[in-house]
Formats: C-alpha cells, structure tokens, sequence
C-alpha cells in the first residue's frame, strides 16, 4: 500500500487556558509539549505531567483547593461518570471526588484528531463489513473509530452516525469536533445508557453505519447483534486486548457468536481425536471482522470471525494477516501463515457451502437450524455474498424494495410457507442434497450399488461426496464400504439428519 501521511490537530492551547497560571507556564517551557498526554492535578501533591514513557513534576508545591476550582469553573458540567470537556474539543477531563461529593482530584487528558491512522486499514473500513477493533488502553481506538467514522461519510458519503457516550469520540459541547467530518453525533449522557441511544439511532435515523465506542456490558452486546441483523454496518471497540481475551469473556464472547458445550457421539470423538464434550459456536457472529491493535503501526486483522472462532475451538492457533507501517507511512501486508500439512481433519470442512441471505427470516433460528442438521452453510449478510436467497412465500409475493435488489442478482431463491424451525431444516436438507441452484448435487441413493457408485465417483474425480440421511446401522455399513476401499468418511449433522460424507484418501 501506498505511504499516507498523517497530521494531527490537538489545540492544546485550549487545555493549557484552564489550568492554573503556574501549571501552565511550566507546561509552555516543556520542550515536548506537543506530546503531553495528560495533566494529573491532586490535592496535597505536586502536579504532574505525564508524556510517553516519562512523568515530570510542575513546580514545586502541592496542588491547592483553589487551583482546582480555578480549572473546574473553566469546563462544562460534569456528567454522572465525573467526566468533563472543553466546548468543540477533544480533550477530557475527568475528577476524583472525596465521600462528601467534592472534587480533590483531576485527570486533564489531551484528545486528539490525527488525520490518516485509518489508511492501514481503510479498505476493510471501507467494504461495508462490521468491524470490531481490540487492543489495550491508551493505543489508539478511539482516534481510530473517530477517523473511520470521517471517512466513511466525507469520502465514501456513507449515513454515519456516531453513539457517543461521555462525548468521548466528537468532544465536548453540543457542536461535534471536525474529526468525525459530516458524520452525525448522538450523545449519550452516561453509560448506562448506550444500549438504549444504539437501538434509538437505528430505529430513529436510519443510518448506513453506526460507530460505537467501548461495547462492554450484556446489554450492549445485546444491540450491537440487534443493529447488524438490521444489515447496518457497525464499527466499534470492545473491552478487551485479543481474540482469546474476548472468547473467555462470557458476556462478550457472544459478539463472536458465543460458545457452547456440545456432546459428541462415539465415533464422531473418535474421528475428531477429541473428547465427546466439546466447545463450538451457538450463532453467527456479530462482527464480520475483528482486528486486534498491537501496537500504533501493527495491526493484526482476522477477514472472517466465524472461521477463526471455529479454529480456535477445535484447538488450532487464529492465524491472521498482518499489517504494519513504516516510519515513512507505507503499510506492509503479511498473509496469514498457511495451516500445517499435518492438521488434522476438520470434520466440518465445506462439501457444497451455502452462503444463504435471510430476508424476513430469523438469522438466529436459521444459525440454530444449521447447527442441527449440520449442513455446510454461512449466514451472508448481503445479497452480493450470497449464492441462495432465503425468504417467506408472503414477502416474495409482495416484493419490498430491499428484496427486489437481491432479486435483481439473478440468485436462486427458496420460499418457506413459515419460519419454523422445523420448515428451515427441511429447506437446508433439501438444498445440501440438490446444490445452491436446484441442480442435484453429488448424492449417492440408499442401495449398495448406488453407495459404490458414489465410491467410485470419490476415487475418480477426488472430490467429497455427500451421502443421504440414514439410520445409525446404515451409515456404519457406509463407513466400512468407504474403508474398504481405502476412502476417508465422516458423520455430519444431528439425528434425523445425519449423514456420512465421503471424502478422498488424502483427507483423511
């Protein structure tokens, strides 16, 4: 990629006006000052200046109780999280109270726009897929969501709104800052409320993408899986440094798609090499993409969280691209190091994958419908990622705009007469034995001869084959057939549904 150069814009001068005369003269000889980070004022002790890697003290007496009502009087109203601004800023000043309510304490932390952090990763940003992004404290989130979220509606001219709890994101004041460009800004007064003004922003002004800062209660997670079944792309933080950090979380863990315990039959363990109770995802995830913040100028980016997520549950590390920049601002992109040769079998590898779009259908139900019958399919969240189109007889009838447009892609499209559970699987039984577009697929009928045909047809071509649903002493009779001639096989699905799959010699 391309160098991009970056300029950031602070106005620390605004900070500096509502510190104490004695403070801020300290600050203005400081030769780095352009690089101060925050300004820690407490009562009895000397003041500090922290910048990157170093703290220094301003003057030599402790701070008093007029120099923090000199700097209080100078800022808006503090919100129930004790957090204040400064009007059309980015900076946030943040206080410590004693138990009768008075503020002896402040943190004055600089906020800044840097202009260009997003050009390491701006065409994930920009492929309309949701986004989730992890790393620690203090590394650049928050710059980040603020770029992208100028971006995506000054460049690309995307509906963007921003849910911003503290004014964290578009600084203080009732006027947003000109880092987040023509996005809009929906403030949220405390935290306990961003849950609510998430599901209000969808709901009220129809956005194309929502930003959102920080997701970290049940709650929140909650809306932010309401939002993208909605189809709106989101951007957002979480709590949380990595993958494996956010997977061992159960209360975020479902941002990923949750996890579940699922018990194995005998055979099954046996083929997996695992234990008969293992770990595996309930439901699609949330985010299409995480990417994991390393450092300012490396970032580790997974393109497709469900894949990863598996990997990761059956035991295999979440390999990912990476990507840095140099001093020079070029970015440097790694593909993910291949798997091993010597991985063991996934027993879920795809045969004939399904990427099906859900208009009018519970993406939550279809998910579980998947789990059950084990067919090898993915939830699209797009017509344009989808190679099957999955909606109600009513709604295909009628045509809304929205399914109009998936139409126009020339998609095969399946009508249920309900939403039922049991109406779901049929159709993903259905599809799984006659291919994504109706034409029958490799299946073998019930008889021997038509089994070893499809033996054969393993054997010639080198390609997996899917063999009908059978009973328990059926499909050891296929497994011994496929041993005999040298074939891996594999069970799939749940009772009723569960079939064998043939698959060539070298997978096994």
């Amino acid at each position: 990629m391309k160098p991009q150069r970056q300029q950031l814009t602070d106005s620390t001068e605004l900070l500096l006006d509502v510190l104490p005369a004695t403070i801020r003269g300290e600050l203005e000889r400081h030769p780095d000052l352009e690089s101060l980070v925050e300004v820690v004022l407490d009562l009895g002790r000397p003041p500090e200046a922290r910048f990157p890697g170093d703290t220094v003290w301003l003057g030599d007496g402790p701070v008093a109780r007029e120099q923090l009502a000199h700097t209080t009087a100078r800022l808006g109203a503090f919100t129930s999280d004790n957090r204040a601004g400064i009007e059309r800023t980015l900076h946030r000043i943040s206080a410590i109270r004693n138990r009768s309510g008075d503020i002896v304490g402040l943190t004055c932390r600089v906020g800044r726009a840097v202009f260009g952090t997003v050009e390491i990763i701006r065409d994930v940003v920009e492929s309309g897929r949701s986004i989730l992004l992890l790393g620690p404290p203090g590394i650049g989130k928050t710059t980040l969501l603020r770029e992208a979220a100028r971006v995506l509606a000054d460049e690309v001219g995307r509906r963007v709104i921003v849910v911003d709890t503290s004014n964290e994101i578009g600084g203080d004041g009732d006027i947003p800052h000109p880092g987040i460009g023509r996005a809009r800004r929906m403030q949220v007064a405390s935290p306990e409320r961003q849950h609510a003004v998430m599901i209000e922003a969808v709901e009220n002004h129809m956005p194309e993408v929502i930003v959102i800062d920080e997701i970290g209660t049940e709650q929140e997670a909650a809306a932010a899986r309401t939002i993208a079944e909605r189809g709106v792309q989101l951007v957002a933080t979480a709590h949380g440094h990595s993958l494996d950090n956010l997977l061992s979380n159960p209360t975020l863990a479902d941002l990923l798609g949750g996890i579940q315990p699922v018990t194995l039959g005998d055979d099954e363990a046996r083929r997996r090499h695992t234990q008969k109770t293992v770990l595996e995802r309930k439901q699609a995830p949330t985010f299409d993409i995480l990417i994991e913040i390393e450092t300012r100028d490396r970032f580790a980016v997974h393109h497709d969280v469900a894949r990863v997520v598996d990997a990761v549950l059956r035991g295999h590390p979440a390999r990912a691209e990476i990507r840095e920049r140099g001093e020079s601002g070029e970015v440097v992109i790694r593909p993910p190091e291949p798997v091993p040769a010597a991985a063991p079998l996934d027993a879920y590898r795809p045969v004939r994958p399904l990427r099906i779009f859900p208009y009018a259908v519970s993406e939550e139900r279809l998910e579980r419908a998947i789990r059950a019958t084990g067919v090898t399919a993915a939830i699209a969240r797009s017509a344009r990622d989808a190679n099957v189109i999955l909606t109600l007889r009513t709604y295909a009838k009628r045509q809304p705009p929205k399914l109009r447009d998936a139409l126009a892609r020339d998609l095969p499209v399946h009508m249920l007469r309900n939403s039922s559970l049991s109406e779901i699987e049929r159709f993903l039984v259905e599809v799984a034995g006659h291919g994504a577009d109706g034409a029958r697929g490799a299946e073998a009928p019930d008889g021997d001869a038509d089994l070893e045909a499809a033996v054969r047809s393993v054997l010639e071509r080198g390609e997996a084959v899917e063999l009908r649903p059978q009973p328990a002493a059926m499909r050891r009779h296929q497994h011994a057939v496929a041993e005999r001639y040298g074939l891996a096989s594999v069970s799939r699905g749940r009772e009723p549904f569960r079939r064998v799959v043939l698959l060539p010699a070298e997978r096994r």
